[in-house]
């Protein structure tokens, strides 16, 4: 099949596209680089520059390659600092997204598969299952919810073919390490190679699954041929449960350097986060394979090659209201580089 990949230079975009590839799909990658970096787009795949807020792009990518099937990946996918990026975040996630269904619809892709969250589950649905009714807390969880509406209602009125995965905390080699705001997993081995304590909001007691890219990736690629997946929606990632805690030990150990745990003042989050994956089992076969420490240590063998990475400033705050201290005091220090640039 020809498939659009959106976000294919990041994290879980880049090892959709290359499983893609694996299984021997013509695949165009495409990127605004705002997060991802251009050596994760996998060999054989055509990569294109551009924001899936630019239409006219989008169009002649349409009408250029007449897609089978979309993966739609591309996201700002920060649950807490969403609060404080609204326009942003359902400017990026929702209007963006709505580009990418219209010229769907109007080109006749067969099947539209999205990048969803558990975050639309919301506080106090454990384990989360794809039956119970959404209530999002932050403004990332609205916009994927409002996404996944979005394509019942394309499928109702147009018949656009959707499947929708659900994936949550996913980790591996790739992840953005220079990332302070979000994926804690590549921030804690970014601060250990740079031998700084490990930042946890809270008393780090909160409760997540955490997902091995390798066992996501394939399952949403095996979605595409699978006729069970037609307009279904699944959860999928890691079975296993685990505390904040747990993680900054397992990332310490797989390094071996104990830098210790700096305990942070708590921020407005989900406390408790992990899903039923039997849906997903049931119909696609798909399990969590892949046990934390053994994820965390491979991961650790690539990012010990990359090294230390310092992310872009982000430049997108619009509510500086109530934001958490460590992220003031980043947003300052960004400030000062932005303005030493400018000079």
């Amino acid at each position: 099949m020809k498939v659009l990949v959106t976000g294919a230079a990041g994290f879980i975009g880049s090892h959709v596209a290359e499983e893609l590839l694996v299984r021997g799909h013509d695949v165009v990658a495409l990127d605004d680089l705002s997060g991802g970096f251009a050596d994760h787009v996998p060999a054989g795949a055509t990569f294109v520059e551009g924001d899936i807020l630019d239409e006219a792009l989008l169009s002649e990518l349409f009408e250029t390659h007449n897609f089978d099937a979309v993966y739609h990946l591309a996201a700002y996918a920060a649950e807490g600092l969403s609060h404080f990026i609204r326009v942003y975040n359902y400017r990026v996630n929702i209007i963006g997204s709505m580009n990418l269904i219209n010229l769907s619809i109007l080109h006749k892709v067969k099947r539209f598969i999205f990048t969803s969250s558990i975050a639309v589950y919301g506080p106090n649905q454990v384990p989360m299952r794809e039956d119970m009714t959404p209530t999002p807390e932050d403004p990332y969880g609205v916009a994927k919810l409002a996404v996944e509406q979005d394509l019942a209602a394309a499928n109702r009125m147009f018949g656009l073919e959707y499947t929708i995965f659900r994936p949550h905390n996913v980790y591996g080699e790739r992840q953005n390490l220079g990332d302070p705001y979000r994926n804690v997993v590549g921030i804690f081995m970014n601060k250990v190679m740079a031998g700084l304590t490990l930042p946890v909001f809270g008393d780090g007691t909160q409760t997540r699954a955490f997902s091995y890219i390798r066992d996501v990736a394939p399952a949403m690629v095996d979605a595409l041929d699978n006729p069970k997946a037609i307009n279904e929606t699944f959860n999928v990632g890691g079975d296993n449960v685990y505390t904040v805690n747990d993680v900054a030990e397992v990332v310490q150990d797989a390094f071996g350097n104990q830098v210790g745990v700096e305990h942070l003042p708590p921020r407005q989050e989900v406390m408790h986060a992990y899903s039923d994956h039997s849906k997903a089992q049931t119909l696609l076969g798909v399990t969590g394979k892949t046990s934390l420490k053994d994820g965390i240590e491979t991961m650790a063998t690539w990012a010990q090659g990359v090294g230390v990475r310092k992310g872009k400033p982000f430049e997108h705050i619009e509510i500086r209201e109530n934001l958490p201290p460590s992220w003031q005091a980043l947003f300052a220090e960004e400030a000062i580089a932005v303005g030493s640039a400018a000079k």
